[in-house]
């Protein structure tokens, strides 16, 4: 299974491959759990959330669409404006507060220095337990170990907290905020390449 670089012209697909990959995700489903509105508006956030990386050349995936990663090379930040604007319509008022304060804590867990960012991650539900998020991110974690850069992450499924370990990350917290699901920050340093 070959991972490639994906350039604008699979900007679509590769969100639709994350998109189907978090339908299931605690805590997107906490911050959306309306199905419509998940699967009409979720396209907006994944683009604003890690969307950079197709314009960075750090927007990997496997044949077939059936994984994706999107990682942001140091110093490059998520659209945090469109982010909130679709937070702001999808979130349910009462949990309004709690996801905004989710997403701040969030920000504070970054490293000061220069580091590589995954916001999203994710493989077709139909292609999972293969194996394939795993080679997802050796691929990327190469070239950050190559620039000797620091790699930060948050999983927001504790399932995934155990592939994470694999490739090196350290847990450093836990994000909650009133009745949300955790999220998880994880920090890894860089390695000698093999």
């Amino acid at each position: 299974m070959e991972i490639k670089s994906a350039s604008i012209e699979h900007k679509k697909a590769l969100i639709s491959t994350i998109i189907a990959a978090f339908l299931t995700d605690p805590v997107a489903r906490w911050l959306c759990p309306d199905v419509h509105q998940y699967l009409s508006r979720m396209d907006v956030f994944v683009d604003a959330f890690g969307g950079a990386a197709f314009v960075h050349g750090s927007a990997y995936y496997l044949d077939g669409y059936r994984g994706a990663a999107l990682w942001l090379p140091p110093k490059v930040q998520p659209n945090e404006e469109a982010m909130m604007t679709v937070i702001k319509e999808v979130v349910p008022e009462s949990r309004l507060e709690n996801a905004l304060s989710v997403f701040e804590k969030m920000g504070s867990f970054h490293p000061d220095e220069p580091h590589w960012y995954l916001p999203l991650i994710g493989v077709d539900p139909s292609h999972q337990a293969r194996g394939y998020g795993s080679m997802l991110m050796k691929h990327a974690l190469e070239r950050c170990d190559g620039e000797k850069k620091l790699t930060y992450l948050e999983s927001s499924n504790p399932r995934n907290l155990s592939l994470y370990i694999r490739h090196g990350f350290e847990l450093i917290g836990t994000i909650q905020a009133g009745d949300s699901p955790p999220v998880f920050p994880m920090l890894r340093k860089p390695r000698n390449p093999t």
